[in-house]
């Protein structure tokens, strides 16, 4: 990342830079994608859902008392999702609203669990994730690849069912393999023999841990899950022998400041570990986690990160690699990216030279 710069430009300059960066995102849920807009037309189609019909009383609705809230509240999304139209609808509509970001790239993390124990066929549900998927990369310039994520909070036979979807239905777009859902009371270690399955298949393991739970759930899923990056992480700053693990091996954390204010899980923005893990070597991403549910989306997550961490362009520009370099993409295709990068950065700077 570039150095911090000794004037910040204004917020307004920033955002404009922001608003056109190719960008790429690691850390972003598939059903905690959809936008009120989603939300609202998913709800109206199915009328017996506690969810709000009306876009602006999605607001109200997705305000979390806690941790467990948020889990209560995002189950009873997911459980607008209950045919293959609905994922094909709400996969193209998220890539909808990432072009729209500039997201050239996203790694989203879906639940298959969460649709197939409602009654969608698996097979169904594949093909209309990458029916989305190609829909997406033809009309919207969107590149999306899967992470398929245990719900944690449903214990080892959803493990099973989502290990199993991912080595024998294995979808093109499939890159990684994930645990999420709630850290207290759900240990890493017993997912251990699901995900030896998905790396032996050729999955990178990306669970979540060191969210809303301590330094040892990171510990826990280097060691047990054999972690290539980790979901949010950001309790690590509690432990210097962790912060130089993951320092010293380039392990990147996918840090979601928004929503680790939205959940609780830090106090505020201001107390946020982030500018500690950069300080301590830590690769960092920035990403958006569950963005309309948390008020917020990937271009306000890398102005938060400026702000938090004195950053110009150039540093902003830094994050922005940091996400291609800790993705799934070949090698090829990060080359290409990170070349998007530059040029938009050297093109951005020529138009803020004085004439």
């Amino acid at each position: 990342m570039d150095q911090a710069p000794a004037t910040t430009p204004d917020r307004a300059t920033l955002r404009a830079f922001v608003a056109d960066l190719p960008k790429s995102e690691l850390h972003v849920h598939h059903v905690g994608s959809a936008s009120p807009r989603i939300v609202a037309e998913l709800a109206a189609r199915h009328p017996d859902s506690p969810v709000p019909k009306d876009p602006e009383a999605l607001a109200e609705y997705f305000t979390f008392r806690d941790f467990a809230h948020f889990i209560e509240i995002y189950v009873s999304v997911v459980d607008l999702i209950r045919d293959a139209e609905d994922v094909r609808m709400l996969t193209y509509e998220v890539a909808r609203e990432m072009a729209a970001q500039r997201i050239r790239y996203a790694e989203l993390t879906v639940t298959p669990y969460g649709m197939t124990k409602r009654g969608i066929p698996e097979e169904a549900v594949m093909e209309a994730l990458e029916d989305a998927r190609g829909a997406a990369a033809r009309d919207l310039g969107v590149q999306l690849a899967w992470c398929f994520d245990i719900p944690g909070e449903l214990g080892l036979p959803a493990a099973e069912a989502t290990a199993r979807m991912a080595c024998e239905l294995r979808p093109e777009g499939l890159v990684s393999f994930g645990l999420g859902g709630p850290e207290i009371g759900v240990p890493r270690g017993p997912f251990k023999p699901y995900f030896d399955r998905a790396i032996a298949e050729g999955l990178h393991s990306v669970p979540h841990a060191g969210e809303s739970s301590d330094a040892q759930s990171v510990w826990d899923a280097l060691v047990e899950l054999r972690a290539e990056r980790i979901g949010h992480g950001i309790r690590s700053v509690d432990d210097p022998r962790l912060l130089r693990h993951l320092a010293e091996r380039g392990i990147p954390l996918e840090v979601c400041p928004t929503s680790n204010v939205a959940t609780r899980s830090t106090p505020s923005l201001a107390d946020h570990p982030l500018p500690r893990l950069v300080a301590a070597g830590v690769t960092v991403t920035v990403n958006s986690d569950d963005p309309p549910m948390f008020g917020t989306d990937l271009a306000t997550e890398y102005l938060v990160a400026a702000e938090l961490l004195n950053l110009d362009e150039g540093g902003i520009a830094g994050l922005a690699r940091n996400a291609v370099q800790a993705s799934f993409l070949d090698t090829p295709a990060k080359s290409r990216l990170v070349g998007e990068i530059d040029a938009y950065l050297a093109s951005w700077r020529r138009t803020q030279e004085p004439t």
